[in-house]
């Protein structure tokens, strides 16, 4: 997801609390609208929702727990899309009086809600695989390999969709991951499929099952701490807090850093607050400008406010 390189200056405000104006431009008026994935969201759920259909059908009419087991997994990732195409789409609404910061936080609930849908995805598969292991059923393995490898395909083609998305986008992610997670699933499905035909066991079905739920539950665990990260308001991935604040104690003139705080409004944004002692009083708008597109360039964050103050007194709020 691309930053806004503008330069602009953080909004300052003087020891006393009074703001240096910039003009409407500044401070936390940058706007970074997320990059456009509606057509992709579209094709990614058409596709997918198709091919649920298309498995529970064949996993009715043949028996095949291990079909019907994937065609929830393939829903649960088609309810996943909409719920971050909906962020996305909320991401991009204007800020209101009640809602100053605009509806981007949007997507820090969904990349939330995608973890959960993959973890009670992983749940279910579970309880199956389980299931299906102490009560071995007879399954068509010809069936199981030609409906499986008709959902990598359709599977691998939505992942590579997100796949640009997914470094700087934990919502992004975590589309990716539902894909991706999907694909492996059905290589599993295809690969036991082609076991089950050559030596006729049923149990390989689950075992192969247990395999991919532990891959799956891997990445969806973490997907689901990053994103309980954002929405605590920690400091988002790839933002290093003690950088930030050496950063900000070596520019001229600065004598203490405090009431540093660094916070995700989305899940691609990033906003900072802090308190710099200077006591050579402000140091203009050129520092400003300078130190707000080296901390957007540096260590992408994007919304700045600094209070320059000209007396380190003592305060309660951690001076």
């Amino acid at each position: 997801m691309g930053h806004d390189h503008s330069g602009h200056a953080p909004h300052a405000h003087d020891g006393h609390g009074h703001g240096h104006g910039h003009g409407p431009g500044h401070g936390h008026g940058h706007h970074h609208a997320p990059a456009s994935f509606g057509r992709i969201f579209a094709l990614g759920i058409v596709l997918n929702a198709g091919f649920v259909v298309i498995e529970g059908g064949f996993g009715l009419a043949t028996g095949s727990m291990a079909l019907l087991a994937d065609a929830g997994h393939n829903l649960s990732d088609v309810l996943g899309l909409v719920i971050a195409w909906t962020a996305t789409v909320f991401a991009a609404r204007p800020a209101t009086q009640r809602f100053t910061y605009g509806f981007k936080s949007s997507s820090i609930l969904a990349a939330l809600a995608n973890a959960a849908l993959l973890l009670m995805a992983v749940g279910a598969i579970l309880f199956e695989a389980v299931q299906r292991l102490v009560h071995p059923q007879p399954v068509e393995g010809g069936v199981m390999m030609a409906v499986a490898a008709a959902g990598i395909v359709i599977n691998t083609l939505t992942a590579l969709l997100f796949v640009a998305g997914r470094k700087h986008d934990i919502n992004m992610r975590g589309a990716f991951l539902h894909m991706a997670s999907d694909a492996l699933v059905s290589a599993g499905v295809v690969g036991a499929g082609f076991l089950i035909t050559l030596t006729g066991r049923a149990w390989i079905d689950p075992v192969t099952s247990l395999v991919i739920v532990a891959v799956i539950g891997i990445s969806s665990w973490r997907l689901f701490k990053d994103s309980m990260k954002l929405g605590l308001l920690g400091v988002p991935p790839g933002i290093d807090e003690a950088g930030v604040r050496t950063f900000l104690a070596a520019q001229p003139g600065v004598e203490a850093v405090h009431d540093l705080h660094i916070w995700p409004m989305s899940t691609t944004e990033t906003a900072l607050t802090t308190h710099l002692v200077i006591p050579s009083g402000h140091p203009g708008d050129a520092f400003l400008r300078e130190l707000a597109h080296e901390l957007e360039h540096d260590f992408r964050i994007g919304h700045a406010t600094v209070q320059i103050e000209t007396a380190h007194e003592d305060c309660s709020t951690g001076c």
